[in-house]
């Protein structure tokens, strides 16, 4: 899959924080474009910024100063209602502890998107069930968090992170909370979003997670030390009988 137009772009961004009369400045001029179809790795140490990085991307905050350009729209400045209506139509997140709700089916978890978008029943329930279809879960739909594994909990995320068609997946240490099994395949899954045509941009500290990635973007006292592109180690697909929903 080749990279196409910058689908998002921050230009000589910072970040600060007032903490009484401290200021804390977590990111200190930061540029950096992500193509259309590409897959980033953004690593470094606790500290370093990237977090914050990651909340500017995702319009869950905004920038001190600079710009931010999202699918060529400048939403540096928007308020906090146009900001979630911008994230609701191009991004879909993935966190480390999945964020599933415990009493509701998988099925439920992957349309509460659309719920809060005010799409009708019917509409919701079949997304839904294509996204759990996408990610090998089709016939898990029925089964609660704790009936599954941790790797199928994180793809029911995933699920519920595509079901609004997202432009771009934002992933934060999504492999964080799973063993290094599960790990490979919930990188095979990102992969397979990347190839076809899905941007995907990632926070890990494992450098093991960030090889499978295009691109590698090191954040260090809120710049960034250093962006290279790589060849990505291929993750294994899903055995077929996780892909069935047999996964264990």
């Amino acid at each position: 899959m080749t990279t196409g137009a910058n689908l998002l772009r921050l230009e000589d961004v910072t970040k600060v924080y007032h903490m009484g009369d401290v200021e804390v400045h977590a990111l200190r001029g930061v540029s950096l474009a992500v193509d259309e179809g590409d897959f980033v790795a953004i690593m470094g140490a606790s500290g370093s910024g990237k977090s914050t990085l990651m909340n500017i991307i995702g319009c869950l905050d905004r920038p001190t100063t600079g710009r931010y350009l999202l699918t060529g729209e400048d939403v540096s400045g928007l308020d906090r209602d146009a900001l979630a209506e911008k994230r609701n139509h191009t991004l879909g997140f993935v966190f480390q502890n999945f964020n599933l709700l415990s009493r509701t089916s998988a099925i439920e978890n992957v349309e509460l998107p659309l719920l809060y978008a005010g799409a009708h029943t019917r509409e919701r329930h079949e997304r839904a069930k294509e996204a759990l279809a996408r990610v090998g879960l089709a016939d898990r739909a029925h089964h609660h968090p704790n009936q599954m594994s941790g790797g199928q909990q994180q793809r029911v995320a995933i699920a519920r992170a595509l079901v609004s068609n997202p432009k771009i997946i934002l992933a934060d240490e999504p492999t964080g909370n799973l063993d290094s099994v599960t790990s490979v395949e919930v990188m095979a899954l990102f992969q397979e979003l990347r190839d076809a045509g899905i941007t995907v941009v990632l926070v890990t500290h494992e450098p093991d997670i960030a090889r499978y990635a295009a691109r590698v973007v090191v954040v260090k006292d809120g710049r960034l030390q250093s962006d290279r592109r790589q060849e990505p180690q291929r993750a294994a697909p899903l055995p077929a009988e996780a892909t069935a929903g047999g996964e264990s």
